[in-house]
């Protein structure tokens, strides 16, 4: 996948007018993303993502703990001054969604075994609980 079409497919999930709009979106969630992924899947992500996408996750430093998925949210927000609760929600789940497609659904699987409980929910996806 392209960055171009990455972007268009961020910008037909999120619903934005603009693909500027969009590529704000992507490269903010993807940036934030990027702390919270790592080792192979990290590696696998740079490499699966197109070039543009795949610096602003290696770009980031890893984070000790990743955030629980309202934290992640929130981080999101924090980095769009303009940006609530809600609308972050909705951002991250506009490009999240998109990168099964983008990347490959067992990639996708991968990332999210490794976050806290609550990001299945950011990819698009049942999060179901073990029977007690």
């Amino acid at each position: 996948m392209r960055w171009s079409e990455l972007i268009e497919a961020v910008r037909e999930s999120g619903q934005y007018a603009t693909s500027a709009e969009a590529e704000r979106v992507t490269r903010t969630v993807l940036s934030a993303l990027g702390s919270h992924v790592v080792g192979d899947e990290r590696v696998d992500l740079a490499r699966r993502l197109p070039p543009e996408a795949a610096r602003l996750v290696a770009a980031e430093v890893p984070a000790p703990q990743p955030l629980s998925a309202a934290e992640f949210v929130n981080a999101v927000a924090a980095r769009s001054p303009e940006a609530t609760a809600a609308t972050a929600r909705w951002d991250v789940g506009s490009v999240l969604r998109v990168l099964p497609v983008a990347v490959g659904a067992e990639l996708v699987g991968r990332i999210i075994s490794q976050l806290p409980v609550g990001y299945a929910l950011l990819f698009g996806r049942a999060e179901l609980a073990p029977a007690a």
